[in-house]
C-alpha cells in the first residue's frame, strides 16, 4: 500500500500523523517505511533518535528504501501547487487529509480535496486535534465535509500534550513519558485513535483493490 499524508498548511498534523500510522503497521509486523518529501524534514527529524520501529528517509532516497516495504507512507509537502499534488498524487494508492475542526482548516481541506478529484486518487479526511471539550466543533466540521461529498474517517485523533511530549522525545504517543520520566497517563487514548484510524484506511483500501481486482495486499486485513 502507497500512501500520501498530504495538506494545505501546517499545524494539521501532519507529520504526527504519518508517523503513527507508520508505527501501528510496524508494530503489527509489517515492514513500514516513512518517506519524507517535505521541505522541512519534519519526519527526518522526528526520527533522528532512532526510536522509531520503521525507516524514515528522504524522498531522494525512496526509491532503493522502498522496495522491499509493504506499506510506503508518505509525509507530504504542505502545498497546494498543482505540481506537488501531481507529483505526490501519481505513486499513491490512497491520500490522508488530516483536518483539524477550525472552520479554516476545514475550508482548506475541501479546497484541496477538489483539486485531487481530478487526479482520481481515493482521498480521505481525518480529523485530529480534537479538543474533547469542544467536539461539537468535530461534529460540525466533519457533517461540513461529508456535505460535500468527502469522505471522513470515524476516527477522530485527540488533542494531547503526549503527542508533543512523544515528538520532542522522537518516540510515539504510547511511549511518551512526562517530565518526571512516567507515562503520559492519555497516552493510550492517541494511540487507540491511530490504530482505529489504521483499520479505516485499510478498509478503504481493500475496497479500492477490490474493484480494481488486486488482491496482492491481502495480509493487511489479518
Amino acid at each position: 500500500m502507497f500512501l500520501t499524508v498530504f495538506g494545505q498548511k501546517g499545524g494539521v498534523a501532519k507529520t504526527c500523523t504519518s508517523v503513527h500510522l507508520s508505527a501501528v503497521w510496524a508494530r503489527r509486523g509489517f515492514n513500514v517505511c516513512l518517506v519524507d518529501a517535505d521541505r522541512n524534514r519534519s519526519a527526518t527529524a522526528y526520527g533522528a533518535r532512532g526510536l522509531l520501529d520503521f525507516s524514515v528517509v528522504p524522498i531522494e532516497a525512496a526509491a532503493k528504501a522502498t522496495r522491499a516495504a509493504d506499506i510506503v507512507v508518505t509525509d507530504g509537502q504542505a502545498s497546494s501547487q498543482d505540481d506537488e499534488l501531481n507529483r505526490l498524487s501519481e505513486g499513491s494508492d490512497l491520500i490522508v487529509l488530516p483536518t483539524t475542526p477550525q472552520a479554516r482548516s476545514v475550508e482548506l481541506t475541501i479546497e484541496l480535496a477538489s483539486m485531487l478529484r481530478s487526479k482520481e486518487v481515493p482521498a480521505c479526511v481525518l480529523m485530529v486535534k480534537v479538543d474533547s471539550r469542544k467536539q461539537r466543533h468535530a461534529h460540525e466540521a466533519k457533517a461540513i465535509l461529508v456535505d460535500f461529498g468527502l469522505q471522513v474517517l470515524r476516527a477522530e485523533i485527540p488533542l494531547l500534550a503526549a503527542f508533543d511530549k512523544a515528538e520532542v522525545q522522537g518516540s510515539i504517543v504510547m511511549d511518551a513519558v512526562d517530565d518526571r520520566g512516567r507515562a503520559d497517563r492519555r497516552r493510550m487514548l492517541g494511540w487507540t485513535a491511530y490504530c482505529a484510524a489504521a483499520a479505516e484506511i485499510e478498509a478503504i483500501h481493500r475496497a479500492a483493490q477490490a474493484v480494481a481486482g488486486d488482491s496482492g495486499l491481502d495480509g493487511l486485513a489479518a
